[in-house]
């Protein structure tokens, strides 16, 4: 009975130190949890996990909790009256249609849909019918106003030239002052046509007298007509001794 009781206590001993030799085994230090939670330093403050806490918890050899980081929430989005209707297992309450109503109140009654018609087709389960604003209709833009056109240039007139000025015509001589001889003319052109180097006279028919151009008989006496100088003593006809010659 006593051998017995022994092995039990040995037994029982045996196993308590196996026990704490194999805690003890897996006990950290302090230093070497330290390292652990520096090395994953900016996961653990993600987590909400503390230096000071996991060193306590890795000291103690169980695995230290981390707290997992809160998620962001997911943005809502905005329900439309199609999406609730679609989404909806079974009939919606009027409460329930009103405040969709209500919370695109906005485009609803932009979109013409009133809050009665939109509870309506709610509450039947059907998506609620819009109707599309009109669109607004373009001004019709003025029709373009052509140009005036400028007038045509119209040709200027042409001024009216003044006749040349004419040399003063001298008093043709009477119907008796015809020439009737030869080489007598009528006009001093004609005779200086004849003889261009000579000297033009006036003859007075009458009285066989010739008279110099520049004096006062010179064309204004009657039965006279002009003549050459040289063709003079042919007819009888002399100088007017009162006149030089030119």
């Amino acid at each position: 009975m006593n051998r017995q009781f022994s092995a039990a206590v040995c037994s029982a001993m045996l196993a308590l130190v196996t026990l704490s030799s194999s805690a003890m085994a897996q006990q950290k230090t302090a230093k070497a949890c330290q390292e652990e939670w520096r090395a994953n330093k900016a996961a653990n403050q993600a987590n909400g996990v503390t230096e000071k806490a996991y060193v306590a918890t890795c000291k103690g050899g169980a695995a230290p909790t981390s707290l997992p980081a809160p998620a962001a929430p997911a943005a809502a989005a905005p329900a439309t009256p199609a999406a609730a209707t679609g989404a909806a297992s079974g009939q919606k309450t009027a409460k329930a249609c009103q405040e969709e109503w209500r919370a695109n109140k906005a485009a609803n009654q932009a979109n013409g849909v009133t809050e009665k018609a939109y509870v309506a087709s709610c509450r039947g389960g059907t998506s609620p019918t819009t109707t599309a604003a009109p669109a607004a209709s373009p001004a019709a833009a003025p029709a373009p106003t052509a140009a005036p056109s400028a007038p045509a240039p119209t040709a200027a007139a042409p001024a009216k030239q003044s006749p040349p000025p004419t040399a003063a015509a001298k008093p043709a001589p009477s119907a008796s002052a015809n020439p009737v001889g030869a080489y007598q003319f009528s006009t001093e052109a004609q005779a200086k046509a004849r003889c261009p180097t000579d000297t033009v006279v006036w003859a007075n028919l009458k009285s066989k007298i010739y008279h110099f151009s520049g004096t006062k008989n010179y064309g204004n006496t009657k039965n006279g007509a002009y003549m050459c100088e040289r063709d003079t003593a042919a007819e009888g006809i002399r100088a007017a001794k009162n006149e030089t010659h030119p």
